[in-house]
């Protein structure tokens, strides 16, 4: 009896340590403070502090997936931002409060503590830390006197979202040579509706270069299992180019307008063909590649008699492949012969050292900067890298404007040939007649 009674007080202890286990994701030791009903107020709500606050439940499975990155994030801002969890399942009332309807639920609790804002993010410290962040920089901004920086950011025109069916999906994106992204979504879904805005300002914000579509995979169910979706809101990714339904990956940025946009720009970057390295011909090849591009690198290469078609593709070829490194930035590439284009070469400044010579052009800014080194691979290769970041000294345009040219016949790939001189006939010329101070 009495080894019984151990045995049912060990079973009980046991099970006591587990269920308190099971019932606290967090332990004591965690940098992840514990927070219900009765601290609530006065550690968040009421606090100057910015809260990053998961809503949990401990018997949900994401939840449980979702400890170590959200334990992470804590331990990265501790000391900078607080970081704290509620056990939803258990204090239901905070969580009706602030509308929690699914797990797990982050919100921010930052300028206006009863109106904290939702988390759609990506699920990693990364991601979590760079939207905690975010908002302690708007709260600093908003005590400045200065709007949030949100309120800056281009609004979203949910227009340009285009709506796909199980009818026109393949027709519409398979079929198109664009980029997509899809938002496989459901009406009733929490996190689909936080995502919306963020969705419409990335397609405006990508209109031109990328394509986004939505599809309520509640009514177009068809779509949604050839895709695998299981939980809403899914997006999937479609490349460039032929597509076909295997064309499909995971979409892997974050939530925001800001994260989807800069995300689909690197993919946008990483399938977009090395650029064409064009010669100056007219104004609208200059204008193109200066005006339609964040930078244009102007080349002027010496003139035909001086290096001829050996010569000058070889300085081509190191164009080229510099373009092909470069490519993701998505330079305008453009090369004229030395004094075909006086005006372009005295805007830059270019050509006093001598050909070939370099010069990039910001147009927006109407700011350049100078090639000093040497015109090789690894003489501008150092030139380009240190403008993409950030370094290197630059000069205002004279008459902060790109200058009109005339058109000329291209370059015919040919060597150059010096102008054959006439011969002239003297035979009926009297030198007799001529004055002696000609002769």
């Amino acid at each position: 009896m009495i080894l019984r009674c151990l045995q049912l007080s060990a079973f009980l202890v046991l099970h006591f340590i587990a269920s308190s286990y099971v019932d606290a994701l967090y332990p004591s030791s965690s940098d992840v403070t514990d927070l219900n009903e009765a601290n609530f107020d006065r550690l968040v709500t009421q606090s100057d502090h910015i809260w990053v606050v998961e809503f949990y439940a401990p018997w949900c499975g994401h939840c449980q997936q979702f400890v170590s990155e959200y334990s992470k994030c804590a331990t990265a801002l501790k000391g900078i931002i607080k970081v704290g969890a509620v056990n939803a399942d258990e204090h239901k009332s905070l969580a009706g409060r602030f509308g929690v309807r699914g797990f797990p639920t982050v919100k921010i609790f930052g300028t206006n503590k009863q109106k904290p804002e939702d988390y759609s993010g990506s699920r990693t410290a990364q991601g979590l830390v760079d939207a905690a962040i975010s908002a302690a920089k708007d709260k600093a901004t908003a005590q400045l006197g200065g709007k949030r920086s949100s309120d800056s950011k281009t609004k979203g025109n949910k227009e340009d979202i285009i709506e796909l069916t199980d009818s026109n999906f393949d027709s519409t994106v398979l079929d198109s040579e664009d980029m997509w992204l899809v938002e496989f979504y459901a009406p009733w879904c929490g996190h689909c509706k936080n995502l919306a805005p963020h969705w419409a300002q990335a397609a405006t914000e990508l209109k031109g270069k990328v394509k986004l579509g939505a599809l309520d995979a509640t009514e177009n169910s068809r779509k949604a299992g050839e895709y695998g979706v299981q939980g809403y809101p899914t997006i999937k990714y479609f490349p460039p180019g032929k597509k076909d339904k295997s064309s499909a990956e995971e979409y892997t940025g974050g939530r925001t307008g800001s994260d989807i946009v800069n995300w689909a720009l690197e993919k946008l970057a990483e399938n977009v063909p090395a650029p064409e390295i064009k010669q100056i011909v007219n104004n609208g090849i200059l204008k193109e590649a200066c005006e339609e591009h964040p930078l244009c690198v102007v080349s002027v290469l010496p003139h035909i008699l001086d290096c001829q078609s050996g010569c000058r593709n070889s300085y081509i070829k190191i164009l080229t492949s510099l373009g092909d490194k470069f490519k993701k930035k998505m330079w305008g590439w453009v090369w004229t012969e030395a004094g075909v284009y006086p005006e372009l070469e005295q805007m830059l400044e270019i050509g006093g050292f001598g050909y070939p010579a370099m010069a990039v052009l910001n147009a927006k800014k109407m700011k350049y900067s100078i090639l000093r080194g040497s015109f090789s691979y690894d003489g501008i290769n150092e030139f380009l890298r240190d403008l993409s970041f950030g370094r290197g000294s630059t000069a205002p345009v004279k008459g902060a404007a790109l200058p009109k040219i005339e058109s000329v016949d291209p370059w015919d790939g040919k060597d150059g040939e010096l102008p054959v001189d006439e011969d002239i006939d003297l035979s009926d010329v009297d030198l007799d007649d001529l004055p002696k101070d000609e002769l």
